[in-house]
């Protein structure tokens, strides 16, 4: 008897026998099926939010932009880390704002950053804690501020003190749900700015809505709420010099430490922030995420193995007398280990197939309600699928040799 035919006919059987007993072995599938499905949907949230995350990063910075303060950190410092970088780093101060400028100016962009939460009105309406960011009319360009409606301020706007605003998708549907904002009046801390544009719609950035927001010049900024100790400076290269990210950092760098006058050989007495160091942050959280959450989800499948071995075991003493007939025909011990071996496989593939289809579909129905691109990726795939096979293979390991091994004459006399 060949391979192929010993092969087949086994399968065959073992497609029988799974037939004739439809409902427990749709009860067996639960397992594998919830197994893989956990597995899909884990490495689908993985993937979606580390994407979300890493888009969000770079419509936040720009795709070159860097930023520069006294203390800017990705994760979390201690106390005595926080303290020791404040007593060390040197506060960015409008002054070195305009030293920046003036020495590297001609190669790079910058701009100031700061950030207030304030209630704003429009007519009788309020909308709370809005972040009004005072900027440059460079920031447009730094971040690559795409607009749905209207345009940015200019340097000579920023240059007059004259009281416009750019607001972000939030404030437009509270306001301007049914309307153009454009040329309209809000109301800031009292006073009034006109809405020139309309940020796209960002998403949430570290938990926190990035669309409602009113961007205005930092000249009025400084007007309204007053000079700041401290600032974070937003920059990146000139797009016409070719500069690289690094290249433009590293002219600010050396800029700034001498202007620091910081000792040769010792660490920047400023912090600086670029998105790959956020990339890299969020990277390391999603594979922790990733090495805690898989693992755990794999325990269904492995409870779903001890199922379908406990099933097989069962099938192997229910039909004791049929493997006694098949024996004494002249059927091989290979002949019974590949029948139910193929029917422990068969099981896991079909739970892992099907498993895998919900587990998309569920992807795909969480990306619609929650706006994040749940993407199913081959590699969480391949696991999924291979972790079945092996439970398939392992779980029927021992109910199919336990058949092959079975005595003929004994099993005969079973009833």
């Amino acid at each position: 008897m060949t391979l192929y035919t010993t092969i087949s006919t086994a399968a065959s059987l073992a497609g029988a026998s799974l037939r004739a007993h439809k409902l427990r072995s749709f009860l067996t599938l639960l397992g594998v099926i919830i197994g893989v499905s956990s597995v899909v949907i884990v490495g689908a949230a993985i993937e979606g939010l580390g994407n979300y995350a890493e888009e969000t990063t770079s419509k936040v910075f720009g795709s070159d932009g860097y930023q520069i303060g006294q203390l800017l950190q990705v994760g979390r410092l201690s106390r005595r880390e926080r303290i020791d970088k404040l007593k060390y780093n040197h506060q960015i101060r409008q002054d070195d704002y305009t030293y920046l400028r003036q020495t590297t100016g001609d190669n790079v962009l910058y701009s100031p950053y700061r950030l207030r939460a304030e209630d704003i009105h429009f007519e009788n309406r309020l909308l709370e804690s809005t972040s009004i960011i005072g900027v440059s009319a460079n920031l447009a360009e730094i971040r690559e501020v795409n607009l749905t409606d209207g345009r940015f301020f200019t340097e000579q706007e920023e240059h007059n003190k004259v009281p416009v605003a750019v607001i972000g998708e939030d404030v437009r549907t509270e306001f301007f749900a049914d309307r153009t904002p454009l040329g309209k009046t809000l109301k800031i801390s009292g006073f009034e700015f006109t809405i020139i544009g309309v940020q796209e719609k960002i998403g949430n950035a570290g938990g926190q809505s990035q669309d409602n927001v009113a961007f205005i010049p930092a000249t009025v900024f400084n007007r309204l709420y007053g000079p700041e100790q401290t600032l974070v400076l937003f920059a990146r290269a000139r797009p016409e010099t070719g500069l690289t990210l690094e290249q433009a950092l590293d002219l600010t760098r050396v800029s700034l430490r001498s202007r620091f006058k910081a000792r040769p050989g010792k660490p920047d007495n400023f912090d600086t922030l670029t998105p790959d160091s956020i990339r890299e942050f969020i990277g390391r959280i999603m594979a922790l995420i990733g090495a805690v959450v898989v693992p755990i989800t794999c325990i269904s499948l492995v409870v779903g193995g001890i199922v379908i071995m406990n099933i097989m075991l069962v099938s192997v003493t229910e039909r004791t007398r049929e493997i006694g007939v098949r024996k004494s025909l002249g059927a091989r011990r290979i002949d019974l280990m590949l029948q139910f071996l193929l029917e422990a496989v068969f099981l896991s593939a079909i739970g892992g197939l099907i498993g895998l289809g919900i587990g998309a579909a569920v992807a795909r129905i969480a990306s619609v309600v929650s706006g994040v691109h749940l993407a199913v990726t081959l590699p969480y795939v391949f696991l999924a699928l291979f972790v079945s096979s092996a439970v398939g293979i392992l779980s029927g390991w021992y109910p199919a040799s336990r058949a092959a091994r079975l005595d003929p004459v004994e099993a005969l006399r079973a009833d």
